[in-house]
């Protein structure tokens, strides 16, 4: 079994990384320099340009010049990151799917930790620890995770971070985010949890979520919106249940706001 784990650890398997794109010029070459300085050398780039203004187009081909595997995915129109990241899945070769959004950073260390964790556990999907920065990089503040998902837990509050996630595509081999505009994420997580896969924690801080005024995920009346979708239509919970639900995630996210 062990000379089996250090095989695998040895070969170091292909991960796909997924980038989707809407206005983030300000940031995503720090971003794409987090991706290339990484000590985990055997991945392929997954990137969807999913701007319908095409006047970044030109940079991104040029930063994605670097890299020697990568795939470029032009949307016609603006899908959002949900259809995006679907079209994405498709195109992946990797036996691992990780994700990061174009304004946030990765530590170099972060696949090589995050990969031999995963193959150590046995893991189907693993989350870290990240840092909080804001639009000059400046570091807010921490959310650290200290226990595995549940849906229990996660259900009153989704203490996932996207970038943070990387995917054992060798066991969860099927899988789409549900067309939401906000919210699509913990979605997922839920459909996983509620199939009896293992969401692992490991607490590091391995990435970096940049907080931005104008971003989709900072529009509050979207998230709740969204979220009363995800309750009352995917999960399938009544209307009023869907409701609670709501203000049960409002109230910890406003929680988690103040403490970090």
């Amino acid at each position: 079994l062990y000379f089996l784990l250090y095989k695998m650890i040895a070969k170091k398997p292909l991960v796909s990384i997924i980038i989707t794109y809407f206005d983030k010029k300000k940031y995503i070459k720090k971003t794409f320099n987090s991706i290339f300085d990484q000590t985990y050398k055997n991945y392929e780039l997954i990137f969807v340009y999913d701007d319908p203004n095409k006047d970044d187009l030109q940079l991104i081909k040029e930063l994605l010049k670097r890299f020697k595997k990568k795939k470029l995915i032009l949307n016609n129109k603006n899908l959002g990151v949900a259809k995006s990241r679907n079209l994405a899945l498709r195109a992946c070769s990797g036996a691992f799917v990780a994700f990061i959004d174009a304004d946030d950073i990765w530590k170099k260390n972060k696949l090589t930790n995050q990969i031999n964790f995963m193959i150590n556990k046995f893991s189907d999907l693993s989350f870290t620890s990240y840092g909080i920065i804001d639009e000059k990089n400046k570091l807010l503040g921490v959310r650290k995770v200290t226990v595995d998902a549940n849906y229990k837990k996660i259900y009153r509050s989704n203490f996932i971070g996207l970038s943070t996630v990387i995917i054992n595509r060798k066991k969860i081999k099927k899988f789409k985010f549900p067309n939401l505009n906000t919210q699509e994420d913990f979605a997922l997580w839920l459909t996983l949890l509620r199939k009896g896969y293992s969401l692992n924690h490991l607490n590091s801080v391995l990435s970096y979520w940049r907080k931005t005024e104008n971003s989709l995920s900072s529009n509050n009346l979207q998230k709740i919106t969204d979220a009363f979708k995800l309750y009352y239509s995917i999960e399938n919970k009544n209307f009023i249940f869907s409701i609670y639900s709501v203000l049960v995630l409002s109230y910890y996210k406003l929680k988690n706001n103040i403490l970090n």
